[in-house]
């Protein structure tokens, strides 16, 4: 698996911390739906995210300098995010969250700042390359480069998916 960038955040959409409150209230589905994830509707005092670019250009960088940790640092960004109500669009709070899966976080720091601007355009044309692909969602699983399933599906569901791929490429219906 691959993971790619999809921005769900350009830029700040105000600080209507309420309207932003009643936003994760939809994460209750998800938090029902399945018994190993935990999403926390926002109840802290933290600000919600003001851009998702940070999160993506970290998780890139810290892909770089430390591979072995960027499957924990996906990890470690998404229960900061959805668990913790952090706001993983601070750099301090991404710092925090690069020190927690064993990087030194002033390093972390100083090594993502040499090469943010490299990262973003990174983080950029993946994004624009997903909605090529037909990606409006997140998550969103593309099979084979070619099949994009939007949405949190069940296993069943994408079995099929695959299962109807496989069938077009073999020369059935």
């Amino acid at each position: 698996m691959t993971w790619r960038s999809f921005l769900l955040r350009t830029e700040s959409k105000g600080t209507n911390q309420e309207k932003f409150v009643t936003y994760t209230e939809s994460w209750r589905r998800p938090d029902e739906a399945e018994p190993g994830a935990t999403f926390n509707v926002w109840s802290t005092d933290e600000a919600q995210p003001s851009s998702s670019v940070p999160a993506h250009v970290a998780a890139k960088s810290l892909a770089l300098i430390a591979p072995e940790a960027s499957d924990a640092f996906h990890n470690r960004l998404l229960k900061a995010y959805f668990t913790e109500n952090r706001t993983i669009s601070d750099w301090s709070v991404l710092a925090d969250l690069a020190r927690d899966v064993g990087l030194d976080r002033d390093e972390f720091l100083s090594l993502t700042a040499e090469r943010e601007k490299i990262l973003a355009q990174q983080v950029i044309e993946e994004h624009n390359a997903a909605i090529a692909q037909g990606v409006t969602a997140v998550p969103t699983m593309v099979i084979d480069e070619v099949l994009p399933i939007q949405g949190a599906q069940e296993v069943e569901v994408v079995a099929r998916w695959i299962e109807r791929l496989i069938s077009q490429r073999l020369g059935g219906s």
